[in-house]
């Protein structure tokens, strides 16, 4: 792989220099890693080959599915973890805790904790960061065994800069946790946390999707893949043309490397602005960026939205189907009873719901496990052939091989709820006055794939931007997180997702302010409970960008400031009293040993929210110490 010395600008200045660069896409469904050294960053290398693959599913990421020993201890991680789980003898697979698909655990708890659990298939509760920090550490040893064997020597854990990635729909808690996961499994020391960077999926897959060669995508408009293929009508098919004519050009090496020079600037002009839209597993996550010529840099011009629309929704259709033909108290009971057929039942559905297609009129056929049929006829005391003969289910049938036949309008309407989320999303979204003059928009995320919503998003786009999908589509999140960790500071500005500020005292004004914040204090009359807002929801902030405030402790011997913070969805917010203003976090100042002779302390806080994360800083004026600071979103 040959390399231009270009020297990226990655590096923070005060920070250490990282030989490589690693990032691990956590997903819903599938996770997997790539990496880049700092000498070579045009280089991208992505994992190995997973060992297990499923058939019809590209095995370049791994299931997201974890096992842990009856005594609760890590035994396997993906595959591995799949196969090992499923040849276990039913009565012991009970004791054994197995987890899939449990990301979105972080997303949809309104009140994320360090503490808050998980439930294993045999409905056993697990805490949740014990999960995520037992997966974390399976990628750091796969990775640093991975770079030891590319560099011939013990490779060190210091010279790595990691990276996650994170829905950026997601809420601090949420990011924070992923922080808090990562020191526990080892990953990086608390002690020095800009070792680790958070991601954000959309605007990863934003950096690639930039970088982006001709032949390395598909431009639905015109139907035809830059790969010396002759244009089809059928997307699904131009697309298994174009990975087949991938697969046969990289079976020689057992890495993965992609040269990222060469790009789609030729087709970028200076302010030009596309869409990202990550359609992954869990959520579809969607970004709106313009481009800076000619570095390249991007500017976010509307906050991220999006929100729980990934592919498995079309796994709950899919139950909530069988639910309707065999019972609820049925699938219940067997999930509980027979976890390991129903993990069979669900990798069965998996290939088939890939095989959807709009134009597709032969049924699906998904293979309904022994066990299920067996353990219904028990249940119910009739055959399942019975219960699909009297269920009023349209569409689904039993074959007498043993299958369940679903008529591809059975299927479709399984993606629809899903799929109808996405659209109305899109539409939504491309009504904002911020959103138009849309040149591109990337289809991105394994969701991506999906021929139905390809042409769902070309029906409602009617030719308004041109829609283009990366031909690894899975991957491109984790490319472009290596990209990003190579150079954190090329999105150089982003949009607030949230209103963010503290509750302080103002001086009274009549006329001004409701009486009832009324206060009187040693004859002075104060304001109770006004907002002071840090920054404001969809504010452009740039990337080093602070706001800085100053506080005083209420006594000369206070050891520690802390200090509510309060969020809300809207824009402009007046009192921490009004309805949609939560309390979201705390910012901590620790003024011990920073005592001072000086008559007032002062303590000047800086708080940055330009960044994927939101930080904090702080000084003691009067002595110009440092005061260590920490704002804490997941602490009740």
């Amino acid at each position: 792989c040959t390399c231009n010395r270009i020297t990226p600008t990655n590096c923070v200045p005060s920070g250490p220099s990282f030989v490589v660069v690693v990032a691990i896409d956590f997903g819903t469904t599938s996770s997997g890693y790539a990496y880049a050294f700092t000498k070579e960053p045009e280089c991208i290398h992505t994992m190995r080959r997973w060992e297990g693959g499923d058939p019809g599913v590209s095995n370049q990421k791994t299931p997201t599915t974890i096992l842990l020993t009856p005594d609760r201890k890590f035994h396997s991680f993906g595959y591995a973890a799949r196969d090992f789980y499923h040849d276990l003898d039913p009565s012991e697979s009970k004791q054994w805790l197995y987890l899939e698909k449990f990301k979105m655990k972080l997303h949809t708890t309104a009140n994320l904790s360090i503490d808050t659990d998980l439930h294993a298939a045999n409905g056993k509760r697990v805490k949740a960061l014990d999960i995520f920090a037992y997966a974390l550490a399976f990628f750091k040893e796969q990775a640093l065994k991975e770079l030891s064997d590319q560099t011939g020597s013990e490779f060190d854990n210091n010279d790595v800069r990691w990276v996650i990635t994170v829905p950026a729909i997601w809420k601090m808690p949420a990011k924070q946790f992923m922080r808090e996961a990562a020191y526990k499994s080892g990953l990086v020391s608390r002690e020095n946390p800009e070792q680790l960077i958070i991601a954000l999926e959309p605007e990863a897959a934003s950096i690639y999707c930039r970088k982006l060669r001709l032949h390395q995508m598909i431009d639905l408009g015109s139907r035809t893949t830059q790969n010396g293929f002759s244009p089809t009508d059928n997307v699904g098919s131009t697309m298994t043309q174009a990975k087949e004519h991938v697969r046969r050009n990289r079976q020689s090496r057992t890495f993965l490397v992609e040269n990222v020079v060469g790009e789609l600037w030729s087709e970028l002009e200076e302010g030009d602005r596309y869409v990202v839209v990550d359609c992954g597993g869990g959520t579809v996550d969607l970004t709106v960026h313009q481009i800076r010529l000619p570095e390249g840099h991007l500017k976010e011009l509307y906050k991220a939205s999006g929100g729980p629309y990934g592919s498995i929704g079309i796994d709950y259709e899919f139950e909530k189907l069988l639910c309707k033909i065999f019972g609820q108290d049925f699938i219940d009971q067997f999930k509980i009873k027979r976890p390991a057929a129903w993990v069979d039942l669900m990798i069965a559905f998996e290939s088939r719901k890939r095989a959807a297609a709009p134009d597709r009129t032969n049924p699906l056929n998904i293979n309904l496990p022994f066990s299920f049929i067996d353990y219904y006829k028990k249940f119910r005391g009739h055959s399942v052939e019975h219960a699909l003969r009297k269920s009023n289910v349209d569409f689904v049938k039993w074959s007498s091989q043993g299958m369940l036949r679903m008529n591809p309008d059975a299927m479709n309407a399984l993606f629809k709820p899903t799929i109808d989320h996405i659209i109305q999303h899109l539409t939504e979204l491309f009504e904002k006055p911020e959103v138009s003059d849309i040149k591109f928009l990337f289809l991105v995320g394994g969701f991506a794939e999906s021929p139905l919503l390809q042409q769902a998003v070309q029906n409602m786009l009617q030719g308004r931007s041109r829609i283009i999908i990366p031909h690894d589509v899975g991957l491109t999140i984790l490319k472009g997180a290596v990209l990003f960790g190579l150079d954190p500071g090329v999105i150089k500005v982003r949009r607030s997702p949230l209103t963010y500020g503290v509750g302080v005292l103002n001086r009274f004004v009549e006329g001004k302010h409701p009486p009832e914040k009324l206060l009187v204090k040693d004859g002075t009359r104060w304001c109770t409970d006004v907002f002071d807002t840090f920054i404001a929801a969809d504010q452009s902030v740039a990337l080093g960008e602070l706001v800085k405030r100053s506080y005083t402790p209420a006594k000369p011997s206070q050891q520690v400031i802390v200090i509510h913070v309060y969020c809300s969805e809207s824009e402009s917010v007046g009192f921490i009293s009004e309805p949609g203003v939560r309390k979201c976090g705390t910012l901590r100042l620790d003024v011990s040993g920073t005592e001072s002779t000086a008559p007032r302390r002062e303590i000047q806080t800086l708080m940055q929210f330009g960044d994927t994360e939101i930080r904090a800083m702080a000084v003691d004026v009067a002595t110009a110490r440092t005061v260590k600071a920490s704002i804490d979103f997941l602490s009740h």
